[in-house]
C-alpha cells in the first residue's frame, strides 16, 4: 500500500510536468508590431514533440551529436526559448526584409555570445553579420535580415503606450506552424507541417488536387516548369515590386528550363616588358539556363510597348529583364515568346493549372559555391519545389529524397 501511495503522486507529478514541458503554451504574441503585414509563426513545443517522438522511433540516433552543438549553444547563449517563435515582415519593406524579437535570459551572457559568433559590433548595442542585424534592447533582442526597421518595431513594440496583443489561435491551428497575411482586420493563415520527408504550406487539407499535378510534372525531366493566370501573375509581380501588373496586360505565361554546363571565356589584357599589350583568355565552366517563355497577351502591342518602355526589351530584341542571355524576343497575334538562343528547347505541354515546379539537379548544387556545407546538404537533399494554386486555395510543398530518417533528424 506504501508503494502505492508514492507511486501515484509520482505519476502524478510526472504528467504535470510533461505538460508543462511539451504541451502548455503561452499563446499571447506580444512582439508583432502594428505595421505587421506578414507573420511567421513556428510551434517550438509541436516541433519538439515531433523531436523526441522521431528519436524515440530511431534508436540509431540515440547517442548522435549532429545537433549537439548547435542547440547546446543555443541554450548557453543566454536566450529564452520561446512557446511561438514569431517572424514578422514590416508593411512597405522589401520581400527580404524579415524580422523577429527574442526575449534574453541574460543580456551579457548574449552579448558574449555573439562576439563568439563574430558578429560585429556597429555601437548603441546593435551587432551585425552578414546579412543579420541585431539590436539588444533591454531583456529583448530585435533580429532582421536588414536594419532598416529595427528603430520603427523598437518603436512600436516597447515603447508605444498601447499595444494590442494577438493571439495565436488566430494564427494557427495544431500544425508545426502557419504564414499569414494581414490585411486590416483580415487575417489569411496558411498552415506549415512538417513531415517524414516533406514540408507543407497549404490552406487547404485535400491533397488530390496537388497530387495530380506533381504526378504528371514527374514524369518529364525539365529542371523549371510553370504556368500562371493572371492573377498569380499579377501576385508574383507584387512581390516582386512591379506593383502595376495590369499594365502588363497577360492573362497566361508558360515557362520550360534546362540547366546546362558551358565554357566560358575570361578575356583579359596585360602588358609585356616592351609595353605591348597581351590578351590572355581563360576559360571556367558555369551553370547557364536554355529556355522558353510564352507570354499569352490579349493586347500584344501594348505588352511590347510595355516591355520596351520598362527597357526589358533592347533595340536587338532581347529580353534583359533576366540576367540569363543571349535570347530573343519576338511578338505574334497571341503574345510574346522568348527564347534562349545558344540551345533552343521546346516548350512542355499545357496542364491548364497554376503551378511552379522546380526540379533539384547536380548542376545547381555543384553552382552554390558560396553556401556552408550545411545549407549545401540541405539543399542536395531536396527532390523537387512545388508550387500550386485553385481558385483561393494554394500549396506550397518541398519534397525531400526518400531517407532513412524523417526530416527533423536530417536537417
Amino acid at each position: 500500500m506504501n508503494k502505492k501511495k508514492v507511486i501515484a503522486p509520482l505519476i502524478l507529478l510526472l504528467a504535470v510536468t510533461v505538460y508543462f514541458v511539451l504541451f502548455y503554451k503561452d499563446k499571447k504574441l506580444r512582439f508583432i508590431p502594428e505595421n505587421a503585414d506578414a507573420v511567421v509563426l513556428i510551434d517550438v513545443k509541436n516541433l519538439t514533440r515531433q523531436y523526441i517522438f522521431s528519436l524515440i522511433t530511431h534508436p540509431s540516433q540515440w547517442g548522435s551529436k549532429t545537433k549537439g552543438k548547435t542547440s547546446a549553444s543555443l541554450k548557453d547563449s543566454g536566450i529564452k526559448i520561446p512557446d511561438f517563435l514569431q517572424i514578422f515582415h514590416l508593411k512597405g519593406g522589401r520581400a527580404s526584409e524579415w524580422y523577429s524579437i527574442i526575449e534574453l535570459k541574460d543580456p551579457q551572457k548574449f552579448t558574449a555570445f555573439l562576439k563568439q559568433q563574430k558578429f560585429i559590433s556597429k555601437g548603441k548595442n546593435i551587432f551585425q553579420k552578414d546579412h543579420i542585424f541585431l539590436s539588444i534592447e533591454g531583456e529583448n533582442c530585435i533580429v532582421g535580415t536588414s536594419g532598416s526597421g529595427l528603430g520603427l518595431i523598437d518603436k512600436q513594440v516597447f515603447q508605444a503606450s498601447f499595444k494590442s496583443i494577438l493571439n495565436a489561435d488566430q494564427f494557427i491551428q495544431n500544425t508545426a506552424g502557419s504564414i499569414s497575411f494581414l490585411t486590416g482586420q483580415k487575417i489569411q493563415s496558411f498552415s506549415i507541417e512538417l513531415k517524414d520527408d516533406e514540408i507543407e504550406i497549404k490552406n487547404n487539407s485535400n491533397p488530390e488536387i496537388v497530387n495530380a499535378v506533381v504526378s504528371k510534372l514527374q514524369q518529364g525531366n525539365h529542371f523549371l516548369e510553370a504556368e500562371l493566370n493572371a492573377d498569380n501573375i499579377k501576385n508574383y509581380t507584387h512581390f516582386f515590386g512591379v506593383n502595376k501588373g495590369d499594365s502588363l496586360q497577360i492573362n497566361h505565361v508558360k515557362v520550360t528550363a534546362d540547366l546546362e554546363q558551358v565554357n566560358d571565356t575570361i578575356i583579359t589584357y596585360g602588358y609585356d616588358d616592351n609595353f605591348n599589350e597581351i590578351e590572355t583568355k581563360a576559360y571556367q565552366k558555369i551553370i547557364q539556363p536554355n529556355y522558353i517563355i510564352d507570354f499569352q497577351s490579349r493586347v500584344p502591342e501594348k505588352t511590347w510597348v510595355y516591355f520596351q518602355t520598362k527597357k526589358w526589351i533592347n533595340a536587338q530584341n532581347q529580353f534583359t529583364a533576366i540576367p540569363f542571355q543571349p535570347n530573343n524576343a519576338s511578338r505574334d497575334t497571341a503574345g510574346i515568346v522568348v527564347r534562349s538562343t545558344r540551345k533552343p528547347i521546346q516548350q512542355s505541354p499545357k496542364l491548364e493549372k497554376n503551378y511552379v515546379f522546380i526540379r533539384n539537379s547536380e548542376m545547381l548544387f555543384s553552382s552554390l559555391s558560396t553556401l556552408s556545407k550545411t545549407e549545401k546538404r540541405i539543399i542536395s537533399d531536396i527532390d523537387y519545389v512545388f508550387y500550386g494554386n485553385e481558385a483561393q486555395n494554394y500549396w506550397v510543398k518541398v519534397k525531400a529524397k526518400n531517407g532513412k530518417l524523417p526530416l527533423i533528424l536530417r536537417w
